[in-house]
């Protein structure tokens, strides 16, 4: 860090539940006259960056996240398109950072790039940090990501990833996918689980997988102080258990990206209510795809 520099503290009140207070870009009836810019970038406070891409780049349209640290940046999700051309993730990560960095001067300051997932639209983007000085980044594969948080060896713990005064605290939560990791920032209080929960299309590979999760994320807000589960998509509609159709390029009406604990619990019903009942269930806030048993 640079002489002098002030440390910011995190962690000192507890979390205050604030809105998110934002429209998001969600596409437009022609994709060749949308004029909207590749990424969104929405500033929840100035270490807290949520960013969208461009439904008119791809119709994942995914979340990723962007935090600051006393000692270093990390980057949540790398979106759905490899071309820096088309969506130019690391010059909009840099001009942040920079931006950061005029207010909070640092003398070296690295970027972690960590994911949800393995699924391309969170890791196809990763090439473009390949080269970038002070970065490191960690692949989204089984193996290399479980044994960057040490679930390889145990499952059950909760890792912990210092920015340096900021910790976000780590957890295996397989189910849509065996690579799922759900993050907690305690200084905003957001849970960020990836595609595992999020107001959309739950596809779940791993039935017992996914409920077990379901059950710790519950258990673990118990304990913390949660202000928004945040999901990496948007895909329902603002009409109660109606989604947009795979591939919708277009989403004027979408529900808000944040949701709840108690749409935690909602899902933990649902659960049951399924049983084991494979195939498409909609409820009012999601729709659950069991693919497997």
């Amino acid at each position: 860090m640079a002489a002098g520099a002030q440390l910011i503290d995190f962690t000192a009140e507890p979390p205050e539940r604030r809105g998110i207070d934002v429209d998001w870009i969600h596409g437009s009836a022609s994709a060749k006259r949308n004029t909207d810019p590749d990424i969104q970038v929405y500033a929840y406070d100035e270490h807290t960056l949520i960013l969208r891409q461009n439904m008119a780049v791809d119709y994942e349209a995914p979340f990723m996240y962007l935090m600051f640290g006393n000692t270093r940046a990390v980057l949540i999700d790398t979106g759905a398109t490899a071309s820096a051309e088309f969506f130019p993730l690391r010059r909009v990560v840099d001009e942040a950072v920079e931006r950061w960095l005029r207010t909070h001067p640092r003398d070296g300051y690295p970027l972690l790039v960590l994911h949800t997932h393995a699924h391309g639209d969170h890791i196809a983007g990763d090439a473009q940090f390949a080269d970038r000085p002070d970065t490191v980044v960690v692949n989204a594969d089984l193996s290399s990501a479980w044994t960057f948080f040490g679930f390889a060896r145990d499952p059950g713990r909760v890792a912990r990833v210092d920015l340096g005064g900021r910790v976000l605290e780590c957890l295996a939560s397989p189910g849509h996918h065996e690579t799922a990791v759900t993050f907690y920032d305690p200084g905003t209080g957001f849970l960020l689980t990836g595609d595992t929960v999020y107001p959309g299309r739950l596809y779940v590979d791993d039935w017992a997988a996914f409920s077990g999760t379901i059950d710790r994320l519950i258990a673990f807000a118990a304990t913390r102080p949660v202000t928004h589960v945040l999901g990496c998509h948007i895909e329902m509609t603002d009409r109660p258990g109606v989604d947009y159709p795979v591939r919708t390029t277009h989403q004027p009406d979408e529900p808000p990206l944040q949701m709840t604990v108690d749409q935690l619990r909602d899902i933990r019903r649902a659960i049951d209510d399924i049983g084991d009942r494979p195939g498409r269930h909609a409820f009012p806030d999601f729709v659950i795809c069991r693919r497997t048993g």
